[in-house]
């Protein structure tokens, strides 16, 4: 208002009329008048703060497993893995009746619909740690996020007949379940622990934290499992009835629960590509990648299908190709690396990136010409002058790179084009000399004068 104030004040002081400005006072009076509270938050710090002043409303009580909802989290904690510090993303969903976490998959990067798939089946197996809560649910209400809307997920969940509702893009009311179990866990948890990421730091260059003052990896998992642990049997969260904790209220509601069997959970998160292959001696091929197990023993030529899970490759699910269709068992990569070689071939990859990321920093420096600044209107001169043997030097070295040496070794030539094709003719080498008929040369002048006779030799 003080800024609006100062521009009404420049503007009459060119229209030569002062006096007809208000105060500011009067100023600030008539903006909160007209405006409200939302409208001026919104104005000062945007739609944000523009929401927190609107007024919603909630829907009715449910029953347990009436419908969850579901979201990614990035957790603001750095965590050591394999010699780098990394900051993970947790994927979890959450019953709205009881505020019970029925599923969670934690990924050290940003989640794809593997995550999603595998909070799901965590939660409708029922399997520990998260059992007794889960089942089927009844709907799974989730954002516009690609993971969740993904093809595999669709499948997965409208196999159980579960419809999926996306809600609209940038509104986190809609699902404010999930949304304050994201605030929760920073607040009650994430804020104690090493490397959290949002802590104030002092006003100087941002340091990483050491790989060696973090959690590892697998601690993380353990101490965020813990948390959920606490939250389903110990903690007491706004919304459930009678003050009891997200366990108690899910024994006290009598909804039936809807299992699911666990022959039906096999086929679940899992995707086929719709061949059809045979056991062999060297177990089953998949991407051009062999995969054994100990129930193969016996069982060289049959039939089988696979099915696998998104974006992983360690195992996979071998299926009897004829009907009734049975599970045979699981199979794993037979020539996986160790974790010294994933690291060192991590090691190599890098360091051929930086030395890739310097050669072509060096070649646009090269091919970057600088000139001398000028004074006066006349043409520039490179600052960096080029005598006429370095010229030669450079271009005969460009010109003697054998492009054929460089070539892949086992490159497969072309083969030669059908003898109906019209093929270019050659061009003449204008650079050689024309050769032409011996007989049209004229013969060499004796230094005597005298011409040789016609017919001998000479």
């Amino acid at each position: 208002m003080s800024a609006v104030h100062r521009e009404l004040l420049a503007e009459a002081a060119a229209a030569g009329d002062p006096g007809s400005v208000p105060s500011l006072r009067t100023l600030q009076r008539a903006v909160r008048r007209d405006l409200s509270a939302g409208e001026r938050a919104g104005l000062k710090g945007g739609e944000a703060a523009r929401r927190r002043y609107d007024v919603y409303g909630k829907r009715p009580p449910t029953h347990r497993n009436a419908c969850w909802e579901g979201d990614h989290k990035r957790i603001p904690v750095r965590v050591a893995l394999d010699g780098a510090a990394v900051c993970p993303w947790v994927t979890w969903f959450i019953d709205v009746a009881s505020k019970v976490i029925v599923g969670v998959a934690v990924t050290p990067h940003q989640p794809a619909r593997d995550a999603v798939l595998a909070a799901l089946r965590s939660g409708i197996s029922r399997s520990a740690p998260y059992g007794p809560f889960g089942g089927l649910p009844d709907r799974v209400r989730v954002d516009r996020g690609k993971d969740f809307l993904s093809g595999a997920v669709a499948r997965a969940l409208g196999g159980f007949a579960v419809p999926v509702h996306d809600l609209p893009a940038y509104k986190p009311y809609r699902k404010g379940t999930v949304e304050a179990l994201n605030s929760a866990v920073e607040q009650m948890l994430l804020v104690s622990l090493p490397g959290y990421t949002r802590r104030a730091r002092p006003a100087q260059a941002y340091r990483p934290d050491p790989v060696e003052g973090l959690l590892s990896y697998p601690d993380f998992v353990q101490v965020l499992l813990d948390w959920v642990a606490w939250w389903n049997t110990e903690h007491h969260p706004a919304g459930v009835p009678d003050g009891m904790t997200p366990s108690e209220a899910w024994e006290a509601d009598p909804t039936p629960i809807e299992d699911v069997p666990e022959k039906q959970l096999a086929f679940f998160a899992m995707e086929d590509d719709g061949r059809i292959r045979k056991i062999t001696t060297n177990g089953v091929a998949w991407r051009r990648r062999a995969y054994i197990a100990d129930w193969m023993a016996g069982n060289v030529g049959t039939r089988v299908r696979l099915r696998y899970l998104p974006h992983f490759d360690g195992t996979i699910e071998v299926f009897t190709a004829d009907t009734p269709v049975r599970h045979l068992g699981s199979a794993y990569l037979a020539e996986a690396a160790t974790p010294a070689q994933r690291r060192a071939l991590s090691k190599v990859r890098e360091s051929k990136a930086r030395a890739l990321k310097a050669d072509l920093k060096a070649a646009e420096k090269l091919s970057r010409t600088r000139y001398t600044a000028t004074t006066t209107p006349a043409a520039p001169h490179p600052r960096r002058s080029v005598t006429e043997q370095q010229a030669h030097e450079e271009i005969s070295r460009a010109r003697a790179v054998d492009l054929a040496a460089r070539a892949l070794p086992d490159l497969i030539p072309p083969r030669d084009p059908p003898p109906g094709w019209a093929r270019p003719r050659p061009r003449p080498d204008t650079t050689a000399p024309a050769v032409t008929d011996p007989a049209d040369i004229a013969p060499p002048e004796d230094p005597t004068g005298a011409r040789p006779a016609p017919g001998s030799k000479e």
